[in-house]
């Protein structure tokens, strides 16, 4: 075993990250004990555990693993994952001159946690399309219990090998529709099939990965815009079609209709060029009481 101490400049609300990946009910958190396990795919499955130590102002976390020769690789993965090279001071300060500034100042330090892999995060989003919540986190699990595998108490989604392989009605089994189950397999037989690579094209443009993605059947730019955003990390996403935002931004100006997209243009130019900090600030407006 091996650890690492890290200390990032705050503000960085670990608990209010914590939170939100427990609404996965695949992710392994322990919001008591200010810990989750995280799932590192490559080069070989293994699980590190992250566990905060310090505070919102002055965050410093452990990381522990069992290989030490991957050691350098896990601490890569987990500063991406958890946004640590990203400076949260500038961007509240920014908000704070905005629209925002409320839920900013009532969820100060929440920080936007990438998917556990850029596979993982293109299959969520395609088996959550139109789909209520519980059902889509329901549909995932199974797919993930059937198809992936479990190690140290962490699932891990399978391989897109794996799942190119896969028939149609083997997914249909677990309540898929025809489509999702078409769209997810024909997407994993052109990852393992090397015909879209992810790590080469998380180097490219939004537009881009926008252009090369929506070719994909069953990927539109409301899948691509997610993956932008919670694979990629990308800092300026603003999907106007998602319901949760037109909600919260509804609730928040008290409107009497949800926006049109030309009210959620009016009201996003002041927030540019961290729109996808507002997207997951008014996600979490509505997401909790307060």
């Amino acid at each position: 075993m091996w650890e690492q101490r890290v200390e990032i400049k705050g503000p960085y609300h670990f608990e209010l990250a914590l939170d939100r990946l427990a609404n996965d009910p695949l992710n392994h958190v322990d919001i008591p004990e200010r810990t989750v396990k995280v799932p590192i795919y490559e080069p070989e499955p293994e699980v590190a555990i992250v566990k905060a130590v310090g505070t919102v102002e002055e965050p410093v976390f452990i990381i522990s693993g069992r290989h030490a020769e991957t050691k350098a690789n896990v601490i890569k993965q987990i500063y991406h994952i958890f946004q640590w090279n990203i400076g949260l001071h500038a961007i509240s300060d920014h908000f704070y001159q905005t629209s925002l500034k409320s839920i900013f100042e009532t969820h100060r330090g929440t920080p936007i946690v990438q998917d556990f892999s850029l596979y993982s995060c293109l299959v969520k989003c395609i088996v959550h399309q139109q789909l209520n919540m519980k059902f889509a986190q329901t549909l995932t699990e199974r797919f993930v219990h059937t198809f992936g595998f479990e190690m140290d108490g962490v699932w891990f989604y399978p391989s897109p090998e794996k799942t190119a392989e896969l028939t149609v009605e083997v997914l249909r089994g677990l309540q898929f529709s025809q489509r999702k189950a078409e769209y997810l397999i024909g997407l994993s037989q052109l990852i393992a099939s090397g015909e879209i690579r992810l790590t080469e094209l998380a180097e490219k443009t939004d537009e881009d990965i926008l252009n090369t993605l929506v070719k994909v059947r069953g990927v539109g730019p409301w899948t691509v815009q997610n993956f932008l955003l919670f694979g990629l990390g990308r800092a300026n996403l603003f999907p106007k079609a998602d319901i949760g935002i037109q909600n919260a931004i509804k609730k928040l100006f008290q409107l009497d209709a949800k926006p049109t997209h030309d009210e959620m243009d009016d009201f996003s130019r002041e927030w540019e060029p961290y729109l996808s900090y507002a997207s997951l600030y008014l996600w979490r407006s509505i997401e909790t009481k307060d």
